[in-house]
């Protein structure tokens, strides 16, 4: 951002050196106003070119001048009295002054004045930033090689950067949080980022990036690929029948796959809370039933183990009668130490509905002959007291008492 313009005191303009540079180290007079100079901030890369405009308004042809930030006199006009050959004149004119700075330095970072030879004299300055990027972008690794459910923790550093750089961290697309340190050491900035990570099988081989995010440099990052072990994810597949149901005389024969870091190096057969029939085969992953019978049913199970440790999977068998005319039966299959292939038995499912029809028909049964015993009983008042009479004539002269008596408590309404 420009400053306020100054008027500077002193004598007037010389030609030679010696004069210029007196004029430089004379004292300036700040003015309130610098509408008639113009200049801009100007934020470099180190080893870049910085370019310094020094620019006038309504120019009267007055004389412009550059000084660095020890008040030196870089250009006086067209004339550069300083011998550092890095300054080069762009443009020269009445109005303007630009002059580039090549292979900029941290050492060149300051302020620069224009000085605008007016009456009075007029001074503003532009103040140049010198970025620097990470020197070095390394990432470190706790582990090498990683168990699944483990958590590693991993560095990553830039160094000597200025201003500090903040880092950012991905695990393949997805964005994590670090912890950052921030190391200063004179002007210069040391960044270390920590970043700890449970890891599983899915992240075997995916990447983990470290990521710059500085003004002087884009696109800057380092990766590191995650290397995981994990046990055996174990599957057992239906070769045949391919679908349909297990019957009794007909063959069944059964794949186990078995998928791990390191690969399984042991799979074995086994037959749940049962020894294996005899009649069963088993060739290394396959397992061949010839001909099936009731006998066989049950579970089978496939184990497979590596380094990290072990899985199975489990087939749950029902082998039909040959008669048997349910629809085809459907296997599941789900690898792990709780996966289970079941055969679902569409006849137990009607049997089951059937029970429960049954079950509901009973109920109805039941509830029907429940509320025939408690029917509504119906009185009568037409013989009041004929139940205690001791034979027909006494009865019927109470009953008629009972009805005179009726007849007394009539009320009328009017």
């Amino acid at each position: 951002m420009a400053g306020r313009a100054q008027p500077s005191g002193g004598p007037g303009p010389g030609l030679l050196p010696l004069l210029l540079l007196l004029l430089s180290a004379a004292a300036v007079i700040r003015t309130g106003d610098g509408q008639n100079l113009v200049t801009e901030d100007v934020t470099v890369v180190e080893g870049d070119v910085a370019t310094i405009s020094c620019r006038v308004k309504n120019s009267d042809d007055s004389v412009i001048q550059l000084l660095n930030p020890n008040r030196q006199t870089i250009y006086f006009r067209d004339f550069r009295p300083l011998k550092d050959s890095r300054f080069q004149l762009v443009n020269f004119s009445n109005s303007e002054l630009r002059v580039s700075l090549t292979n900029v330095s941290i050492s060149d970072e300051g302020r620069y004045f224009c000085q605008l030879y007016t009456d009075p004299p007029q001074e503003i300055y532009t103040t140049i930033t010198v970025l620097v990027p990470p020197r070095n972008l390394v990432i470190d690794i706790q582990k090498e090689v990683a168990v699944e459910g483990e958590e590693i923790e991993l560095n990553c550093t830039a160094m000597a950067s200025r201003p500090a750089t903040t880092i950012r961290w991905f695990k393949g697309n997805k964005e994590l949080t670090g912890k950052s340190e921030v190391e200063q050491w004179l002007d210069m900035y040391t960044v270390t980022s920590q970043l700890v990570l449970k890891v599983g099988r899915e992240d075997d081989g995916v990447p983990v990036i470290c990521l710059v995010d500085h003004p002087a440099v884009k696109d800057l990052q380092t990766q590191r690929y995650l290397e995981v072990m994990y046990k055996p994810q174990v599957r057992v597949s239906q070769n045949y029948p391919v679908q349909g149901l297990t019957r009794e005389g007909e063959p069944l024969e059964l794949t186990c796959t078995a998928f791990g870091k390191p690969q399984p190096t042991d799979m074995r057969w086994l037959r749940v809370d049962d020894e294996m029939p005899q009649h069963v085969v088993v060739s290394g992953s396959n397992l061949l039933i010839s001909n099936l019978n009731k006998t066989d049913n049950g579970t089978y199970r496939c184990e497979a183990s590596n380094a990290v440790g072990q899985s199975h999977a489990d087939y749950l068998l029902f082998v039909y009668d040959t008669t048997a005319t349910t629809e085809p039966a459907v296997h599941d299959s789900r690898a792990g130490e709780e996966g289970v292939i079941r055969s679902v038995d569409h006849a137990v499912v009607g049997g089951v509905v059937a029970v429960v029809v049954f079950a509901m028909l009973c109920l109805l049964i039941i509830l029907g002959r429940y509320f025939a015993r408690h029917k509504g009983t119906y009185f009568t008042h037409e013989a009041k007291g004929a139940d205690d009479a001791a034979d027909a004539d006494t009865a019927i002269i109470n009953a008629e008492g009972g009805q005179n008596n009726s007849e007394e408590k009539k009320e009328y309404f009017i």
